[in-house]
């Protein structure tokens, strides 16, 4: 990294004749971007306070960007403009002015200053600007990100912090693409520029790493193989897991793509497979926080190890509370940073992931991670999205874990019986329950928060059916009993199956009340040790408070019935 007490340019060395960004297709040259910054400056709002970057279009971001580090001015960089965020930033930082593209954006409490960029349409009016020299010790950018939890907090940034961040990568991602530097590679990003990742990986990759970017945020697969198709390569994807599987699932021809950056979440190995089959290019993992920026990669088609950017280190020590936790040091990170996640050591460069040290579930004495629970859950093919939740509820003295999937083509006991070969018998959901897509942000990250209040709804609608399954032990104890020589498992049984898969769903408890009756029920076919058990539990609509079930042991339906609350019966 360049020397922490020097200052910096906003353009790393380049030919400013070249195109910095592109702009629905049109190029638009590191000149006119220079341009653009010293009119924008002009229009900033007076003193050194900061600002809230809000722009959309991330050629616009990169212009106010630029504007607001020649006037000494912080940019605040949230993960939205809801009413709430906009108050939260206030409280932190008093008075604020919103900079924004869009002139209908609302910016609740914040005035407005617009982001007006010509993008070279008169560049043969203009003389050469000089490239803008930056303070190092500048505080140039607070990320607002919300986190797993959904709780927005700030992180500083100084200029030189996020200078060192993109040098340390552009030697590594010039090497996957076997290329000197990074000229003339083209980025187009799925990632919300005001995202640490999306900021890393876009916007300072161009002006700091030598590339040039698409100023759109394409985010339906028909958009992003146009915006790839727009520029030319090689051409490099900022994406996320979530885009890149919606994408390759979408069926239609893509772009050849020279080379596929995945952040947020870890990647599957067979979905890496299968993006690079399908664009021809190298597919590269970034591994960072919003507290350390990026630091290490992966190529998950060739290894499963991590490995470090220039020379950052990372070690094992005890925390406050005396839990083992993995800290970062070195190169352009001002201090050591912990992760929020559970790693193995190889040496002090190279290291596996585990997941998230807040993600460790304990279900009947066993240990894993949510984060590798859905690792497995995302790999089955058929499935488009999903997610495990571990619900507040104890059943038998244990939590049972429940599976979120957006599957049309997959039923509930064809998605246990792919886990079941994946997982641990413990690990496996009771409960799967399909739903239309889940409740991801912007960059495919799905918080504990939105999760959980998403499950909860789905859970108490009335009318959404809940998919249970079971698994008879050989050796349950009342097969001592029931024709020997042909155990059986007794209707008694099923139907306590059935009330106990009903106690467990909150919606379907407080539907029956405390007291349900059985008024129907018949048994259609045997149900023998070892069986798996398929019950569908089906709230009745309108007026009535009754639940249907069907238990199913394959293809064959074993039993159905209703209960009732004991008033209606």
């Amino acid at each position: 990294m360049s020397d922490d007490s020097s200052a910096h340019p906003l353009l790393a060395p380049r030919d400013l004749d070249a195109p910095l960004a592109w702009r629905a297709g049109v190029p638009v040259s590191g000149h006119a971007f220079l341009a653009d910054v010293a009119r924008q400056a002009e229009r900033m709002p007076a003193g050194d306070g900061p600002v809230v970057n809000l722009c959309n279009d991330r050629y616009a971001f990169a212009v106010a960007l630029g504007a607001a580090l020649l006037r000494g001015q912080p940019s605040l960089l949230p993960p939205d403009a809801r009413p709430e965020t906009m108050a939260r930033l206030s409280e932190l930082h008093g008075a604020l002015k919103a900079v924004t593209d869009e002139p209908t954006l609302p910016t609740p409490g914040l005035p407005k200053v617009l982001v007006e960029v010509r993008a070279g349409t008169d560049a043969g009016e203009r003389a050469p600007l000089a490239v803008p020299v930056i303070d190092g010790s500048l505080h140039a950018v607070s990320l607002l990100t919300s986190g797993s939890t959904g709780a927005p907090q700030p992180h500083a940034k100084q200029w030189r912090t996020l200078v060192g961040d993109v040098e340390a990568a552009v030697g590594r991602l010039a090497d996957f693409l076997q290329r000197p530097s990074l000229a003339g590679v083209t980025l187009v990003a799925t990632v919300p520029v005001q995202h640490s990742y999306g900021l890393e990986s876009s916007a300072l990759l161009a002006l700091l790493g030598g590339a040039a970017f698409d100023s759109g945020r394409p985010f339906f697969p028909a958009d992003i193989v146009a915006a790839l198709a727009a520029v030319p390569r090689p051409r490099a994807l900022v994406t996320t897991p979530f885009h890149l599987k919606t994408l390759l699932l979408a069926g239609i021809d893509i772009p050849p793509v020279d080379l596929i950056l995945s952040a947020t979440a870890p990647l599957s190995p067979q979905l890496a497979a299968q993006a690079e089959q399908a664009t021809g290019g190298v597919l590269v993992e970034i591994y960072g926080s919003t507290e350390s920026g990026q630091v290490a990669t992966r190529r998950p088609t060739q290894s499963e190890v991590w490995e470090t950017f220039g020379q950052i280190r990372v070690s094992a020590q005890a925390g406050a509370d005396g839990a083992e936790q993995f800290v970062f040091d070195g190169d352009f990170i001002p201090q050591p940073t912990p992760m929020a996640d559970v790693l193995e050591l190889l040496d002090d460069r190279r290291f596996r992931l585990f997941g998230r040290a807040n993600d460790l579930i304990h279900v009947a004495g066993k240990r894993s991670s949510l984060g590798h629970l859905n690792y497995h859950l995302n790999s089955i093919p058929g499935i488009e999205d999903g997610a495990f939740w571990l619900p507040d509820e104890v059943s038998d003295g244990v939590v049972r874990p429940v599976a979120f999937v957006v599957s049309p083509s997959l039923s509930a006991a064809q998605v246990v019986a792919a886990l079941r070969e994946r997982l641990e018998s413990v690990f496996v959901p009771r409960r799967v329950v399909h739903v239309a897509s889940l409740p991801r942000e912007g960059t495919g990250k799905l918080t504990v928060r939105a999760l959980r209040e998403f499950a909860l709804s789905q859970l108490a609608a009335d009318d959404t059916p809940v998919h249970v399954t079971h698994e008879v032990p050989v050796d349950h104890q009342v097969f001592a009993g029931h024709f020997p020589g042909q155990p059986l498992v007794p209707g008694a049984l099923l139907v306590s199956e059935v009330m106990e898969a009903m106690q467990r769903v909150p919606a379907m408890a407080a539907r029956l009340g405390p007291h349900p009756a059985l008024a129907a029920v018949k048994f259609l076919s045997p149900v023998r040790p070892g069986a798996t058990l398929s019950i569908a539990l089906l709230p009745e609509a309108g007026a009535a408070r009754g639940v249907k079930f069907e238990v199913r042991c394959g293809d064959a339906l074993a039993a159905s019935g209703r209960w009732t609350a004991a008033e209606a019966s």
